[in-house]
């Protein structure tokens, strides 16, 4: 979680169209996972009924990265973060038409504690504001990251982590290849140390370990014990960037917060 909370704070550093950042992240990140592949000896091969499944999540996190990056650069890193954790209370009500598991009513109070942390960020209901704007793009985020999350799930048991993930980046390439064409690559030069950074430390690193942990927890609980990450980002934000969040954005992160620690008890007991 520590190591996918600098999602945040690189993607605000980064001044460079966001699908042109996307692009360049998934094709470092695919790089250093290759590497990592072949020092493992880890297999590519996919069975042919996975194909379509793991082909949809690649889409999904082309559209879930594109859509919260430019979350970020509307807003700031506090509202851009925790907008896209929503996706825990999406997960929480997706997961029994997914995966056939029982629905459970305390995800309802936990996901009631969640939106009120969202509606606290919100400074008026009006798309003409960027940070309104922002949380709807953060908002669409999040169901593509939930479902995404949700088909992995069922494909993680079968293959490595770092497998799945070297698959979507591959998509993720493929998809934003004309915007080589579009931007003016000519100012990547000055961004190297945030693509680098969001391409190793929070993709190839943070997004691996990610995912192994399907393998041992369900999504929801994944999704909601993950909720930590804005907290995280927002400090990273304020001694980096110093972007220091307002009182009602604390206060709606505190919401958040207790409910990752009300599902962190509940999943130990």
């Amino acid at each position: 979680m520590l190591l996918l909370s600098t999602s945040g704070p690189f993607g605000k550093y980064i001044e460079l169209p966001v699908p042109l950042t996307i692009g360049i992240r998934a094709l470092l990140a695919l790089f250093f996972l290759i590497l990592y592949c072949r020092w493992k000896s880890l297999s590519f091969r996919l069975r042919k009924k996975d194909m379509a499944p793991i082909l949809i999540t690649g889409i999904l996190m082309c559209l879930h990265w594109t859509t919260y990056f430019q979350a970020l650069q509307l807003s700031n890193v506090a509202i851009g973060m925790l907008s896209l954790f929503t996706y825990p209370v999406l997960t929480a009500f997706l997961e029994p038409l997914f995966l056939k598991t029982r629905f459970q009513r305390l995800h309802i109070l936990l996901g009631v504690l969640v939106l009120s942390g969202i509606y606290l960020l919100v400074p008026e209901v009006d798309i003409r504001n960027s940070h309104t704007l922002a949380i709807g793009f953060g908002v669409f985020s999040a169901l593509c990251y939930a479902i995404r999350n949700l088909i992995l799930k069922t494909k993680v048991v079968d293959y490595q982590g770092s497998i799945l993930m070297s698959y979507q980046l591959i998509v993720t390439t493929i998809v934003l290849l004309p915007v080589y064409f579009i931007y003016d690559l000519g100012t990547i030069a000055n961004q190297w140390q945030g693509l680098l950074g969001v391409a190793l430390i929070t993709t190839a690193m943070g997004h691996t370990m990610f995912i192994n942990t399907f393998k041992d927890f369900s999504v929801t609980t994944i999704s909601i014990i993950s909720s930590i990450q804005p907290v995280y980002g927002i400090l990273i934000g304020a001694l980096l960037l110093s972007e220091i969040p307002s009182w009602s954005t604390v206060l709606g992160g505190v919401l958040i917060l207790i409910s990752v620690m009300i599902e962190s008890v509940r999943s130990y007991r």
